[in-house]
């Protein structure tokens, strides 16, 4: 189905709400502060923290839903990707190519990707304003721009936080290292580091999880069994929740040391491994189907670096061949193994590249009116929402604004976002105040 324009709707109709200890309504909130409840700013990180009833656990099982965000650091251009114009004077050398969704036409550069446009929602109507690039990834991850004494978390610290499960032994949020992309690690803001990215920063294997060879497996399986043991014995004698987190915390190194192989290509069949490719984004995406398979809620891959000021076309010709082939296999593997319907994949960057074609053939920062796309679970695909105009230079439909992708992205994984925080006497909703779903991308 094609939209040119669609409506947002501002209820939360056909998606279940997710409750949890740190959520109150509104109403709660207010009868809090008539109770006397102090105003200060001081997370209650206990509270955050707190278990999840056994209804919400089951629930989350149920639904079992995953992100892998392709983030493509350094804005790629709109033009050569989601929302070309060919034949005018912004549009550049390339043709627009007709995909296997009637009346939606990309970029010539995703031709793999056209042919598996029934999987994907394309946003063509972003305006952010933001043209910096520090400035401008921090709003698209999180939201919103930070507030004065409150730092938000990104959008896979949320999603960790809400979809994580207490009991599992992999990481809930990980993110894949490029020595390109500015090493930007993401942050849990206030829900701390319980919900922050395990970030890979020298190799694609996390460092310091592998057994010693000195230790033989029978010996470390005794050990392991000894600790576990002793520390029950304690438990029994010392309840509190400064021993139960340490335990939790035990419980997922070990269980991170057991999953060491999850991080290494080696252990997919060749053919699956060709598939993806040799290049360094193609085994991030590889390790991140084997990742959101195992139940990480959360992978972050990056594939840099799209600030073509000089030399555009030759650039994004280099880059979308690798974007179109690695995630145009990682689509398909993931539909081939019944996860994508569970997975929800990102493609998004800081901001947009401009209409203007500088001196040195390049695009610089543009932030009003450019594209990303959703793919997967949640997401009604062969949809392009959103209208800019014969040149790219504004949007005359479907206006959204980081919140809304944001709510947006909470939408399809079933995560109600307008659920609050608490941040001492303040509630924090999940997506910034204001911000609405785009109800036409979401299955």
């Amino acid at each position: 189905m094609f939209l040119s324009s669609g409506y947002r709707g501002i209820g939360d109709s056909g998606r279940s709400s997710q409750s949890s200890p740190v959520g109150v309504s509104r109403r709660g909130f207010l009868a809090a502060s008539a109770a006397g409840v102090g105003a200060n700013l001081v997370a209650d990180m206990s509270a955050i923290n707190g278990l999840r009833s056994a209804a919400m656990a089951s629930e989350l099982k149920r639904q079992d839903k995953r992100v892998i965000l392709l983030w493509l650091a350094g804005g790629a251009s709109q033009f050569e990707t989601w929302d070309p114009k060919p034949g005018t004077k912004t549009g550049g050398p390339f043709r627009a190519i007709p995909t296997n969704v009637s009346g939606i036409r990309i970029s010539e550069l995703l031709p793999g990707l056209a042919e598996r446009m029934q999987h994907t929602a394309i946003i063509r109507s972003l305006n952010t304003k933001i043209a910096d690039h520090g400035t401008a990834a921090a709003l698209m991850e999180c939201g919103r721009r930070d507030d004065p004494g409150i730092r938000y978390p990104d959008i896979g610290a949320v999603v960790a936080r809400e979809l994580g499960r207490l009991e599992s032994k992999v990481p809930d949020y990980v993110s894949l290292y490029t020595s390109t992309e500015g090493r930007r690690k993401g942050t849990s803001g206030f829900l701390g580091s319980r919900y922050a990215p395990m970030f890979l920063s020298e190799s694609m294997t996390p460092a310091n999880i592998l057994r010693s060879d000195s230790i033989t497996d029978i010996d470390h399986r005794d050990r392991a069994a000894l600790r576990e043991a002793m520390a029950k014995r304690f438990v029994a004698q010392s309840k509190s929740h400064s021993v139960d987190s340490q335990m939790s915390a035990y419980q997922r190194v070990h269980g991170l040391m057991a999953s060491a192989d999850l991080f290494d290509v080696e252990h997919e069949p060749a053919d699956v491994r060709a598939r993806y490719g040799p290049t360094q984004f193609g085994e991030q995406c590889l390790i991140a189907r084997r990742l959101v398979e195992a139940g990480v809620p959360f992978v972050k891959v990056a594939r840099a670096w799209w600030d073509s000021h000089g030399q555009n076309f030759e650039t994004h010709r280099e880059l979308c061949a690798d974007l179109d082939h690695c995630m145009s296999a990682l689509l398909d593997d993931l539909e081939q193994r019944g996860l994508l319907e569970n997975t929800l994949v990102i493609t998004l960057g800081e901001f947009g590249r401009t209409p203007s074609i500088n001196a040195s053939l390049g695009r610089d920062h543009f932030a009003n009116a450019w594209s990303c796309s959703l793919s997967g679970a949640g997401v009604r695909g062969g949809v392009a929402y959103g209208e800019t105009d014969a040149e790219g230079q504004t949007v005359v439909d479907g206006e959204a604004n980081a919140g809304d992708l944001f709510a947006t992205i909470l939408a399809a994984l079933g995560i109600d976002h307008e659920h609050e925080y608490m941040l001492g006497a303040r509630p924090i909703p999940l997506s910034d105040f204001g911000s609405r779903p785009i109800e036409a991308v979401l299955g």
